[in-house]
């Protein structure tokens, strides 16, 4: 099991540092961590204590802010890598939107977490995440290329969350045809200091290839190289923020509330995870996926086989081989059994995900994206009539899918000013190979310095 030892009770953090899951690079701050995205040995940077927070935070959260909570969560991860001025500031212009949890019938609660400029829960992050970056790049004097794998949200999130930053240039890699429309218009369409490439493969080929360049050592040294996806620790941290507040909006309750999570990469299910273990009140969670069931079956076995992602309507979660597992194994020392008593998992076929859009609507008026629909149809399989509170994610506004929502409810979604302006705009990407050599010429050719 996972030790969690720091005790925060006041004003003063000691510097946390980070490891990484591999276990053989040397232990860095939060400022590194973010920097290099991933660990020089591969592996991803976890905290190397999670820090219990105290029994008192957790009664006063119905009488914080989203801003408040944020802060108090973030400050003994970040230690003194971020000024308290600075990490309120950022903070505060990062998280400038709501996340609000709305009833959706007796005992079921969402969480819409699709409310930033790019309508999807990964703003939160991307948000956070770029602006540290851009404090810590204020120091570096040269330039930095953040290199971007997405199934769908992430890049926009991404892209609208560096763009125009100084000193920061942003690469995306995204499957070429298996991303939504909307999607690919998102960070597509933005130019300056974004660049996307239509990779030629699978979301796991896009990964892939980001991962081969990270452990790339010559190229390393021509280029200034980070991630943004969930394996970089800077966009993890906060994703745990909303799990805080979504308790401070239900009310610390009798009974301890079940969460659904709509599960792809696995990123925002670590973060609930870290906030679990910092002391957050969760009976249990719930890892909601389609038919691409690798955590599932590993939950069954206790033995991870990775392989090839099946193409969904819940597109951001194709995927077969997904990075933050290796948090989650180091996080309950790589027992599949321990994990499975804090984790349930349930796969869904994209007819059960029609259906649970359908159902909900025809009954309760209220929209679902496909995404939302697996997350939904996890927790009420989970509860079957349980009396314990449930709480599903909604992870992406359902105009982003606005096809297949119309489709199953008869009427389209109401597509929000910033996405609708986003759809006349040029696209401008550049097709790459899903081999790593020609993906490291693009780079060497347009990027390097030395």
């Amino acid at each position: 099991m996972y030790l969690f030892s720091l005790n925060v009770a006041g004003q003063q953090f000691k510097t946390m540092n980070y490891i990484s899951t591999n276990g053989t690079a040397p232990p860095v701050t939060f400022r590194e961590a973010v920097r290099q995205g991933q660990a020089p040995d591969g592996g991803l940077y976890v905290p190397e204590e999670i820090p219990r927070l105290p029994e008192a935070f957790f009664h006063e959260l119905p009488d914080l802010s989203w801003a408040e909570i944020a802060f108090r969560v973030a400050k003994p991860y970040v230690g003194d890598d971020l000024p308290d001025d600075i990490l309120w500031q950022i903070i505060t212009d990062a998280l400038n939107f709501n996340i609000p949890l709305r009833k959706v019938r007796e005992g079921i609660h969402v969480l819409e977490l699709f409310h930033g400029p790019t309508l999807a829960f990964k703003d939160v992050g991307a948000r956070f995440m770029s602006r540290c970056m851009a404090y810590f790049a204020g120091d570096e004097g040269k330039e930095l290329t953040i290199l971007v794998a997405t199934s769908g949200d992430t890049g926009s999130a991404v892209a609208n969350g560096f763009y125009g930053v100084e000193g920061v240039r942003v690469v995306i890699l995204y499957p070429d045809g298996k991303v939504s429309p909307i999607q690919e218009q998102q960070f597509t369409t933005l130019g300056g200091n974004i660049t996307a490439l239509a990779v030629d493969g699978t979301f796991d080929d896009c990964q892939r290839l980001v991962k081969t360049a990270f452990a790339d050592e010559e190229l390393n040294r021509r280029m200034l190289l980070s991630s943004a996806n969930s394996i970089n620790i800077g966009r993890l941290l906060p994703q745990s923020f909303y799990y805080y507040y979504a308790l401070a909006q239900l009310g610390m309750e009798e009974k301890a509330p079940v969460i659904s999570v709509p599960s792809g990469n696995f990123g925002n299910l670590t973060s609930g995870l870290m906030a679990r273990l910092s002391g957050l009140p969760v009976a249990q969670f719930v890892a909601a996926v389609n038919v691409n069931k690798v955590f599932p079956e590993y939950l069954e076995s206790g033995k991870f086989v990775p392989r090839p992602s099946i193409s969904t309507l819940s597109n951001a979660m194709d995927v077969g081989n997904p990075s933050n597992l290796a948090r989650i194994r180091h996080f309950f020392g790589d027992d599949a059994a321990e994990i499975g008593r804090v984790v349930h998992s349930y796969s869904f076929t994209d007819e059960e995900t029609r259906a649970a859009i359908r159902e909900v609507f025809l009954t309760t008026g209220y929209m679902l994206d496909p995404h939302s629909a697996v997350a939904y149809l996890g927790l009420v399989k989970e509860l079957d009539n349980d009396e314990r509170p449930g709480i599903f994610l909604a992870t992406a506004h359902p105009a982003k899918f606005k096809d297949v929502v119309a489709e199953e409810t008869g009427r389209l979604p109401e597509i929000p000013p910033r996405l609708a302006e986003r759809m006349g705009k040029e696209r401008q990407c550049v097709p790459v190979s899903s081999e790593y050599p020609a993906f490291r010429s693009f780079l060497l050719e347009r990027f390097a310095t030395t």
